[in-house]
């Protein structure tokens, strides 16, 4: 029999804690032993609950039984969560987490002394929630090169942004409602602004280069400047905006950014709405694979975490996955990225088309019945060159009103 002991008896260490008792005869029986709960570490007392004799509020109490031979860390954060799950894995404990924050700032140091101690750190729900994407980034797919992972990894936004596109929203209202529905936090700022989502990209980078990557390295933009009038003109354009976190090796470049992106029908990650995530992986043999699920939510995400349970459970002895080395990926400046450009551009198409033409070239206009402006589509620039063609814009004395990266 293999004991566990549950960090965070939260909404995800809660599902673990409900998988791993409702599922006990298949898990046994896959795994070929008991997998059981022997603690679970919480501040609070649970009198009603199944684990009401678990409850310890004493992490030396985990760290210090030899029975214990998995932890699970679902508290979130990096205090305490780095400092107790440091020490289980140097005790010899082997630590499955669902938290992207620990491991997108401390995994190097994590996997390294897993890897000494010949135990795991495993980590599937740390990214896409219930979504498997991490293992078979390093098993399924070893053999390729990988040139692309672009997701929408944030079901936050990803609803928010549906909310926008599907209703005419405000970005506000839909906010609200997202909140109202419990897909937000009170304060989303990591949501809205990109850093859930940039903390995701760096570790799935770091996956497929073997490599680590600083998830403070990242260019990282939000959705808060998205408007209803954007979704206007998508929605005449045939296009929607999504938020992207994407990583992308091109010409020997690496790039890795978070941005919200203006994308067609015919992009795989088009139909990919609501509090769904998507994750679309290239690689230099396969091609294009797709991977979509629940993002979120206490039992797919905690179904991850009990997949990594069962692994670690089945390599007692043995260290699963070493991770990437403490070599740094070095990502190339955001200005060498090329993209096209969705520009509006305040007042009348007519007094002012042809300065814009006269700077940006060739571009394709779209017009707003009742709107005092019009929007323009560039042909693909890199970023260092639309920055000084977008203040040549501003030189001629025209008002942009909004620019987004368009993938069209």
């Amino acid at each position: 029999m293999k004991n566990v002991a549950v960090m965070g008896y939260g909404t995800v260490g809660s599902g673990v804690v409900e998988i791993l008792l409702n599922n006990k005869e298949q898990i046994a029986k896959k795994n070929k032993e008991e997998i059981a709960v022997k603690y679970v570490l919480d501040l609070r007392e649970f009198p009603d609950s199944p684990i009401a004799d678990k409850v310890v509020h004493d992490f030396d109490t985990i760290v210090n039984d030899p029975e214990v031979d998995i932890v699970v860390e679902t508290m979130g954060g990096t205090k305490p969560s780095y400092s107790f799950v440091k020490a289980c894995l140097e005790a010899g404990k082997s630590v499955a987490t669902s938290n992207k924050a620990l491991v997108a700032a401390h995994g190097t140091e994590l996997l390294q002394i897993a890897a000494e101690k010949k135990v795991n750190f495993l980590f599937e729900a740390s990214v896409g929630g219930g979504i498997p994407i991490i293992r078979p980034l390093y098993q399924s797919l070893a053999d390729e090169e990988i040139e692309e992972i672009t997701g929408i990894l944030n079901g936050t936004t990803n609803y928010i942004l549906t909310k926008m596109s599907r209703d005419g929203e405000s970005f506000e209202a839909a906010l609200k409602e997202a909140q109202e529905k419990g897909y937000a936090e009170r304060n989303p700022e990591a949501d809205v602004e990109g850093y859930d989502t940039c903390r995701k990209i760096a570790i799935l980078t770091a996956v497929a280069t073997g490599k680590e990557v600083n998830y403070e390295d990242i260019y990282t933009e939000g959705i808060t400047g998205i408007t209803d009038v954007d979704f206007r003109y998508a929605k005449k354009m045939g296009t929607s905006v999504k938020l992207f976190g994407s990583s992308r090796i091109q010409d020997g470049k690496a790039f890795a950014w978070v941005a919200p992106v203006m994308i067609s029908t015919e992009h795989p990650l088009y139909a990919v709405n609501d509090v769904y995530n998507g994750i679309l992986v290239k690689g230099n043999n396969l091609g294009v694979s797709m991977f979509y699920g629940s993002g979120a939510g206490k039992l797919p995400t905690a179904s991850a975490v009990v997949a990594d349970i069962m692994d670690a459970a089945k390599n007692a002895d043995r260290t699963v996955y070493e991770g990437w080395t403490a070599e740094k990926l070095e990502l190339s400046s955001m200005k060498e990225a090329e993209h096209r450009y969705f520009v509006r551009i305040a007042g009348d198409k007519e007094h002012s088309f042809q300065m814009v033409k006269a700077v940006l070239g060739e571009v394709e206009s779209i017009v707003l019945e009742g709107e005092k402006e019009y929007a323009v589509l560039s042909a693909k620039t890199k970023e260092g060159e639309w920055d000084q063609k977008k203040a040549e814009l501003q030189e001629k004395g025209l008002q942009i009103l909004q620019v987004i990266r368009a993938e069209i």
